[in-house]
């Protein structure tokens, strides 16, 4: 199924989706996103972040971005020191990884985890309506660049996902900046649409 974002029920729809467990095809403030809810209990053969491997191909290993709905939500998951400026980019398109806390509210976290607050209100919305972090990762089979023409998504991806929300081509689209923090030290581990002062990652 494929609806237009600018659909009144559009995030009400995309919502449910997410919440049933199904696999939707989301545009954010970057590229379109392969997203699912993230459970909150643990992985199973059958869980949505298998789902999405098995979509994008067997041979798929990268670890998946959390999306969150606002840049507070970040302290249930880290205690992490992280300084103001990278804070300050959020909503926006920087990907932050950071050390998980052992009392994060969903099943027992990898001791990393990447997590983003998107600059789209939409996804955001989207994201608060289904009271659940969701996985993010590029729409695209394992090994192949990310598709940005939205009828190339629907032919490639349209009979293995349950939703498509189209927002229209993204030819000038930019991946998200991915910085990692440690002990408050900064280390850019992908260069994307956010360029991060210099001083930050001495």
């Amino acid at each position: 199924m494929t609806i237009k974002k600018e659909a009144s029920d559009s995030i009400g729809r995309a919502a449910e989706v997410l919440e049933r467990g199904g696999i939707a095809v989301l545009p954010t403030d970057t590229v379109y996103g392969l997203s699912a809810q993230v459970p909150s209990c643990a992985n199973s053969p059958d869980s949505a972040e298998e789902k999405i491997r098995r979509i994008k191909g067997r041979s798929e290993s990268k670890p998946f971005i959390q999306l969150i709905a606002q840049p507070d939500d970040i302290w249930k998951y880290t205690d992490e020191r992280i300084p103001d400026a990278l804070l300050s980019c959020w909503p926006g398109a920087l990907t932050l990884v950071v050390p998980t806390k052992k009392t994060a509210p969903l099943f027992p976290l990898p001791p990393t985890v990447a997590f983003r607050c998107p600059g789209d209100e939409w996804l955001r919305a989207v994201i608060g309506m289904v009271g659940r972090t969701l996985y993010s990762t590029s729409v695209n089979k394992s090994g192949f660049p990310a598709l940005w023409r939205i009828d190339d998504i629907v032919r490639t991806f349209g009979r293995d996902v349950d939703l498509i929300v189209s927002d229209g081509d993204r030819a000038d689209a930019i991946p998200s900046t991915v910085a990692q923090t440690h002990n408050g030290h900064v280390t850019v581990l992908r260069q994307g649409a956010v360029k991060l002062p210099a001083e930050l990652c001495q």
